[in-house]
């Protein structure tokens, strides 16, 4: 099953994988991986407003917040 990732780095980038993201495998590309994510709306609103915003710490809040 494929799932929802947020690859955090020199920049914000959604990704989709098959197997759990790990050092070896994103470690060149990614500083750390936030997810899996239910939906991308979620991993969206994680990307666009989640650094540095107090209210949207984990991957629930970000898709609690998405909803509106």
């Amino acid at each position: 099953m494929v799932k929802i990732y947020l690859g955090c780095g020199a920049s914000r980038e959604i990704f989709k994988s098959g197997t759990t993201p790990t050092f070896a495998k994103y470690g060149k590309v990614y500083s750390y991986v936030i997810g899996p994510f239910k939906t991308m709306r979620g991993a969206r609103f994680m990307r666009d407003y989640g650094k540095g915003n107090p209210h949207c710490q984990t991957v629930n809040d970000a898709e609690r917040l998405a909803r509106g």
